[in-house]
Order: structure tokens, then C-alpha cells, then sequence
């Protein structure tokens, strides 16, 4: 857990915010007009909010911007008691949007960040609006067997094959001093922006073994198939997942999710829907293209009113 007002050289100036309703402490920032409709952003495994320190500025100007730590990342705590699982990331996430009464949301969601983000609209499409998915997919729709299986990308690869020896989780639960090459192995592409203060960002929430759970969780979670029985809980609320306007934003570099799944999935829920096909991104592409982000982010919200 970050101290709350760690700014890492000024390059995560946001003031915290935290949230201790739901068994933790949460952080999250809260940038932009509190009239305005809301965006919420949600990160990924092994990132925490300060993957988007260069959206959330252009973003606020017009939105406000919402930018949760899930349990376990970033400046939010990490419980030794709790189930690091989807369900309960999501459920987590429902507590947070209860606790600032949120609705008419844009969820803006990279890679675990679209799925708990899809898993909190079917169950609660009454509050949201808006889908932005960047390099993550929803998961419901219909794919041709010809389309790469998420499980045949190097990320997934590299999960599988290590969790016999346990170099999965002994390379996980040390993330603290393996960040940049589990992000290199995922699809990351922007060694410009690498730094010690980068580097620093990313290792801290992550001490030592028992502070790195989250990040261990995450990819076992889903290569297991342990969100199976929950995300088919969910369909019953695809159709009104559907009814919302959406976007795809996806770097074609991406070594965990295949480029050509999460684009399937995607028009196969929206078939009328932009997809914008970014050439030389990566998995992490708010640190990748974050002006193509914040273009087309602010494009589509003026286009769906």
C-alpha cells in the first residue's frame, strides 16, 4: 500500500481520496466538476491508478474523473482476510460507486479493468451509460474457432507453464522487483518512458510476497477458470450491456489478450461500433498512446451525448 500522498516526482499530483465501507481502505481519485457525468477508469493487472496520470487531467476538464486502486493495488489496501477474486473486485467496485452515488457512468477499462467494468453492468446497467474498452474485452461474445483462444497468448503461455514449478507464483508474489518484465511478457511497449521514478511507481505497491496477492491472483483467477460460474451469472444482463454506447480501443501489440479475440468479441456485442486499431501499442496502452486515448475517448463521449 502507497503512502496516500506519494506523488512519485510529481507525476501522480491527484489529492487521495479513500473509501473504508466495504472491509478496506480504498483509494481512489476524484478529479473534474462533481456535477458532471462521470468516467470511471479501471486498471488492470499489475498497474494501479497511475496508469492513467495522463487521462485523467484532459479527461476532468469536462468529466468527472473517478479512478479506483482495486483491493490489494496501488494506494488501496491490501486485507489478508479477503477472496482476490472477480466477484469480489466487482463487488467492490459496486460499494464505491454506492458510496459516491454515481450514474449515467463511463467506464473506461484496461485489461481486468472492461471486465469487472462489464461485470458491474450487467448487474447494474441502470447506472451506466457508456463502455470504453482498451485492450480488454466483455467477454460475452460470440467468437469462430479460428480466432486466437486467449490462452494461446505468450502472457497465458508463461501463467500455464510456470504454475506446475511454481516460477508463476514466485515470480508474482516478488513483483515488487519484477514489474517491467511481467508488463515486457503482457505486451508492454514504451521503454521511452521508463525512468526510476516509473519503476518506483509500479514496484511500491508491492513490498514484499504477501503485499503482491493481487497481482498473483489475477491471471491464476482467470487461467483456472474460476470467474466462469460468475460471469455466466451475468449473461442474463447482456442485452442491456448492449443497449449502451461503446468503444474499442486496442493496441495491436497486446501479449495477453489477442488483438483478434478482443476485437471479435467486441463486434460481436456492437457490430456497429468504432474499433480503433492502434499500429505499434501494446497491452498498456494508456502508457503506449495516451493522446489517441484521450481523443477518442473525448470524440466518442461529445458523439454519445
Amino acid at each position: 500500500m502507497i503512502p496516500l500522498h506519494e506523488t512519485f516526482e510529481g507525476t501522480f499530483p491527484f489529492a487521495p481520496n479513500v473509501f473504508d465501507g466495504h472491509g478496506f481502505v480504498q483509494h481512489y481519485v476524484d478529479e473534474g466538476p462533481a456535477g458532471a457525468e462521470p468516467v470511471i477508469c479501471l486498471h488492470g493487472e499489475p498497474t494501479w491508478g497511475y496508469l492513467y496520470r495522463n487521462l485523467i487531467g484532459p479527461l476532468s476538464r469536462h468529466n468527472r474523473v473517478v479512478v479506483p486502486d482495486h483491493m490489494g493495488f496501488g494506494k488501496s489496501e491490501t486485507p489478508r482476510d479477503r477472496s482476490y477474486v472477480l466477484q469480489t473486485h466487482v463487488e467492490n467496485l459496486a460499494a464505491l460507486i454506492d458510496h459516491l452515488e454515481l450514474n449515467d457512468i463511463t467506464f473506461v477499462g484496461q485489461d481486468w479493468g472492461g471486465v469487472i467494468a462489464t461485470q458491474y453492468t450487467v448487474r447494474h446497467p441502470d447506472r451506466v451509460k457508456r463502455m470504453v474498452y482498451a485492450n480488454s474485452l466483455a467477454g460475452y461474445g460470440r467468437v469462430s474457432d479460428d480466432v486466437p483462444q486467449i490462452s494461446d497468448s505468450p502472457w497465458f503461455r508463461w501463467i500455464g507453464e510456470g504454475l506446475a514449478t511454481g516460477r508463476t507464483e514466485q515470480v508474482l508474489r516478488n513483483i515488487g522487483s519484477t514489474v517491467l518484465s511481467v508488463m515486457k511478457i503482457i505486451g508492454f511497449r514504451n521503454s521511452a518512458a521508463v525512468d526510476d521514478t516509473w519503476i518506483r511507481a509500479y514496484s511500491a505497491p508491492f513490498p514484499d510476497p504477501d503485499s503482491a496477492i493481487g497481482a498473483y491472483e489475477f491471471p491464476v483467477d482467470a487461467y483456472l477458470g474460476r470467474i466462469r460460474d460468475y460471469v455466466i451469472e451475468g449473461a442474463a444482463g447482456v442485452p442491456e450491456l448492449t443497449s449502451k454506447a461503446a468503444i474499442l480501443l486496442e493496441g495491436m501489440e497486446d501479449r495477453a489478450i489477442p488483438p483478434a479475440r478482443a476485437i471479435a468479441d467486441f463486434r460481436s456485442l456492437w457490430p456497429y461500433a468504432p474499433v480503433v486499431e492502434m499500429a505499434g501499442v501494446g497491452h498498456f496502452c494508456q502508457e503506449d498512446a495516451p493522446e489517441i486515448l484521450v481523443t477518442n475517448i473525448t470524440q466518442f463521449l461529445q458523439a454519445n451525448p
